[in-house]
């Protein structure tokens, strides 16, 4: 068993989930802390600046750096637990492009500055071998959600809403086939920062308070990505909200969030046997109009991951701490059905303390 930190940076742009946990890479997980940090609102801006790779990206990269830095520190004061003891760091970095159709995925994030800083090895850059192979890069948790679901009736869904949402399919034999739904909660967030300048639909009470306008919610979803089958992917900013741009502020919530939502629902007929139950983490998980919105739509049982004992806010940080020690033991990290890789395939760069 190796002890490992787990960092990860959202597309919501939240701020930094830190987890560390106890794994041997392959079908043990022993969470041992958690801790969130928050972004600073100047350096969110800073890092919102960067998205498509523009923007001052080698100064934010190095300031997003030693804030993960800070994060791991706080989080070992947390755990009690000496950076000596820790084995490995798994640092995801922050997504500003994904275009896995150009075989370029770009996650900033020093790796090698990041060790220096906190006497701690290294791994990062997961996505860029998956890609340069032909895969998508994306998502990189399936195996680390069949890990963890182990003992629970199949087949299960394990959806993520961040701000692109993302599922993993585990079928009655273990098989697992994953890929970004669609929209999670990025526009929804970025209507309310515009429209109120609020981060994001506290709850889901805009939604909640608004009306679903279809003829907006039918123009979001004619789009060529709903009729692809998976494995596929998404950058958070694939989708153009114009449909929305002339509703009031609540009804634009309300119907971003039931695109979310059906976006969902649209990928159950590519599954080969529709799910008994989803199991939803990240933010989207709170927002209780889109919890409803989906157990309309999916017509089966939809809960939080803490129903099974998970932290669904912590669930991608310690899916990278597992992830970092199978890079380092050179096994999987994506096969053919989770990112149409051809082969299954390995990755992340190792960068050594010194």
């Amino acid at each position: 068993m190796h002890t490992v930190v787990g960092l990860m940076s959202g597309t919501s742009m939240d701020g930094i989930d830190a987890a560390l946990v106890l794994t041997d890479g392959e079908v043990r997980v022993e969470p041992q802390a958690f801790v969130t940090i928050p972004y600073e609102d100047g350096f969110r801006a800073r890092l919102r600046s960067c998205l498509g790779g523009k923007g001052p990206v080698e100064a934010v990269e190095r300031e997003l750096t030693e804030v993960h830095a800070d994060a791991v520190r706080r989080l070992l004061v947390e755990a009690g637990v000496a950076a000596r003891d820790v084995d490995l760091i798994g640092f995801h970095g922050h997504t500003i492009h994904h275009a896995p159709e150009e075989r370029r995925t770009w996650q900033i994030g020093d790796g090698a500055h990041l060790a220096r800083l906190t006497g701690i090895a290294v791994v990062n850059d997961f996505r860029t071998a998956d890609v340069q192979a032909g895969g998508q890069g994306a998502p990189l948790v399936p195996l680390f959600h069949r890990a963890l679901a182990e003992e629970l009736p199949r087949p299960l869904a394990v959806l993520n809403v961040g701000g692109v949402a993302n599922v993993t399919w585990v079928g009655r034999d273990g098989n697992v086939i994953a890929c970004d739904t669609g929209p999670g909660n990025a526009l929804v967030d970025d209507w309310v920062l515009q429209r109120n300048g609020a981060r994001y639909d506290a709850d889901g009470a805009l939604a909640a308070r608004g009306r679903v306008d279809a003829e907006a919610l039918a123009a979001l979803l004619d789009h060529a990505y709903f009729d692809r089958p998976a494995p596929k992917s998404l950058d958070r900013d694939a989708f153009d909200p114009a449909p929305v741009q002339s509703l009031s502020v609540e009804d634009g919530a309300a119907t971003l969030t039931a695109f979310t939502a059906s976006s969902v629902a649209r990928v159950v007929p590519h599954l080969p046997e529709a799910p008994v139950r989803w199991l939803v983490c990240g933010g989207g998980r709170c927002n209780r109009t889109l919890m409803g919105m989906l157990a309309d739509r999916l017509g089966v049982p939809v809960a939080p991951v803490e129903e099974v004992g998970w932290n669904g806010d912590a669930l991608e940080a310690q899916a990278f701490a597992y992830l970092a020690v199978r890079s380092r033991k050179g096994l999987p990290l994506s096969v053919p059905t989770t990112t149409g890789v051809p082969e299954p395939m390995t990755g992340g760069r190792f960068h050594p303390v010194g």
